[in-house]
Parts: C-alpha cells; structure tokens; sequence
C-alpha cells in the first residue's frame, strides 16, 4: 500500500533563526518523523512549496489540486500551514471522489522539542489509510470534516464549527 505525502510548508517545516528572532519555512520534515517513529509505510513524497500557508495563492492551491489529482495512488496525506488550511482542503473535495486526502499541519514547528507535529502526522497516516474516500483534517487527535471546522486562534487549536 502506497502513501503520496504533498509537502506544502507551513509551521510543520519551519526553523527558527536565532540571528533574526524571525522564522522561514524549511525543508521538509515528513520524512524525519516518520524515520524517527520506525515507520515501515511505504510512501512517496512530492515535495511542491516551502510557504507559510498564509502565502499561498489560488495558483499554489491548483498546483496542489493538480497533484493530488495526478497521484497514481488512493491515499495522500497533505503537510500544510494551519492558517489556510480549511481552505485548501474544501478545494481539494472535488478531487477526491475516489481518493482519501488527509491535510495536516502543526501548531509549533516539527524541529522544536516540543511539538505537535509528530502526534498529527501519526493520526493522519493512520486516517488515510482506515477513512473512506474524501478530505479530511487531522489536528489536535482528531479527524475533522473540512465543511464543520475552524482553527480557534486564541485557544490555539482546531474545534467544531457547529
């Protein structure tokens, strides 16, 4: 069983620079964590973007459609910046009839002690490949529906939007 993971950037990717108290969007972290974790998955990474989601633009999120579209396997997993997330993934419904596409991100970066990022990853791989055909969010220890969610800022996490 195949994975596409669709790197995009976003928090999950980003480094800290101590010189210019600021962040940038690194490399990809993907492939790291699920070294680091043991994972025995097999899977293939597209690497497309190195953006703060908040940069992306409706080009970006088309070249995103397009890969995801183009992927000759079922099952992709998308690492993506949390603050345009939402978006993305209610762009990505049409693709999906036949495909499981699961966006995920982190609230800190993956290189920070710290992080979140590990824990998400673990339960969007785990959804894409048990989920049925469609998009969803894996945030938080949870699998949202991208029609009924939204990242709460100021409790820094994604909740219900009902």
């Amino acid at each position: 069983m195949n994975i596409t993971i669709i790197t995009t950037g976003g928090t999950i990717d980003k480094v800290y620079f101590d010189a210019k108290s600021d962040y940038a969007v690194g490399d990809p972290q993907i492939r790291s964590i699920l070294d680091r974790v043991g994972s025995t998955l097999s899977y293939v990474v597209i690497d497309l973007f190195h953006k703060d989601s908040l940069d992306l633009t409706a080009e970006d999120r088309e070249k995103i459609l397009e890969a995801a579209a183009a992927s000759d396997t079922d099952q992709i997993v998308i690492t993506h910046g949390t603050d345009s997330m939402v978006e993305t993934a209610l762009a990505l419904i049409s693709v999906a009839r036949s495909k499981t596409i699961v966006l995920v991100g982190s609230l800190t970066p993956a290189r920070f002690r710290e992080t979140d990022a590990e824990f998400n990853i673990g339960v969007a791989v785990g959804a894409v490949q048990s989920l049925p055909p469609g998009v969803y969010l894996a945030m938080n220890g949870r699998i949202f529906d991208p029609e009924k969610v939204r990242k709460n800022r100021g409790k820094n996490r994604f909740e219900d939007s009902e």
